[in-house]
This record gives C-alpha cells, sequence and structure tokens, in this order.
C-alpha cells in the first residue's frame, strides 16, 4: 500500500529567518548546527526547543577579512517560535572559545522569499 502525502491543512506550518553571523575564525554547518541548538537548549531548555521544529536549510559564506568572516544562512522553525529563536540567538556571544555575533535580518513564509530579499 502506498503511503499518502499529508494535505497542507495538516502539515506544520514553518517561517524562515535569515541571519548574519560574523565570527572570529572559521565557521562551518554543522557547527552553526551545534550553534544554534545549544544557544536554544540553554535559553529555553530541552522541552521548550523541540517544539521549535529548528532546521538550517541555507548556509553562505560571504566574507572573509583579517578581523572576522562574515556568512549568512537560513533557519526553519515552526510558525509561533520566531520572536523565541531570535531571542536564543541573541544570547549566543561565544561558541567553541570563538567569538560569535547573530543578526536576524529577515523574517519570510517561503525560502524564496528569503533568500531573494536578503541574500
Amino acid at each position: 500500500m502506498k503511503l499518502k502525502v499529508l494535505p497542507p491543512t495538516l502539515r506544520k506550518n514553518n517561517r524562515y529567518l535569515t541571519v548574519d553571523i560574523k565570527v572570529k575564525g572559521d565557521l562551518n554547518k554543522d557547527e552553526f548546527v551545534g550553534l544554534i541548538w545549544d544557544g536554544c537548549i540553554r535559553f529555553w531548555g530541552e522541552l521548550t526547543t523541540s517544539n521549535f521544529n529548528l532546521w538550517v536549510m541555507r548556509f553562505y559564506e560571504i566574507e572573509k577579512n583579517e578581523e572576522y568572516n562574515y556568512y549568512k544562512a537560513v533557519i526553519r522553525c515552526q510558525r509561533g517560535f520566531e520572536d523565541n529563536v531570535r531571542a536564543a540567538l541573541c544570547c549566543v556571544s561565544k561558541y567553541n572559545s570563538k567569538k560569535v555575533a547573530i543578526n536576524v535580518i529577515g523574517l519570510s513564509g517561503t525560502i524564496k522569499a528569503s533568500v531573494d530579499k536578503f541574500v
């Protein structure tokens, strides 16, 4: 028997946050995923963070300077938890002994709109 796809009315609604990341040192996508989860779990705890449905959809390297490396990323979260994720990301200042600055620059309902507008 073939599995049926969930209709749109039963699917979870997602929102996409576009973030600027400035790091002293290198950062890859796997480290960024760890950074996001670590920041959210430290700020909100495991129970609340499990409801966020976090996922890194895109990760771009924009520029490398002597002072810092500049990246942009698109993060998926569940609708209604955008402000919680923003608050947790603003509190992150260090990860693996690297100084990190994360700023949320946009919020949209689709990945395409997020990439077109903000990246």
